[in-house]
């Protein structure tokens, strides 16, 4: 009795070899540059959270000065931010306008930057 040879051929080894690596050559560039698009959309994120916060604060300002803390700068901002500022983020004021307020710069990982306003500067 003759036994089967069971196996792949050179041939289908070779193929799927380089079907992998157009696979891979064509997905590792995307998978590279996705570290500097979540790094933005963090920042851009954290940046909302701050608007948020601030926006919150003016409201509750507005009802009465007892309620939120003041804002001088964008700094103050971030104690409104409940949990406060993320570690590796730092906040760079900007002009005053006329109408008290501020254009905020946030500057987080990668020096990924993202604007945000500080209304209701007293």
């Amino acid at each position: 009795m003759a036994s089967a040879v069971q196996g792949f051929t050179l041939i289908e080894l070779v193929m799927v070899i380089a079907i992998i690596a157009i696979l891979a050559a064509i997905a590792i560039p995307k998978f590279i540059n996705i570290t500097s698009n979540a790094e933005q959309a963090a920042t851009m994120a954290v940046a909302g959270a701050l608007s948020s916060a601030n926006a919150n604060n003016y409201a509750a300002r507005n009802l009465s000065t007892s309620f939120g803390i003041p804002i001088a700068d964008c700094t103050d901002v971030i104690n409104a931010l409940q949990g406060g500022l993320p570690p590796g983020y730092t906040v760079t004021p900007g002009a005053v306008s006329p109408d008290t307020s501020i254009s905020c710069t946030l500057t987080g990982p990668g020096s990924t930057t993202a604007p945000f306003i500080a209304t209701g500067v007293n």
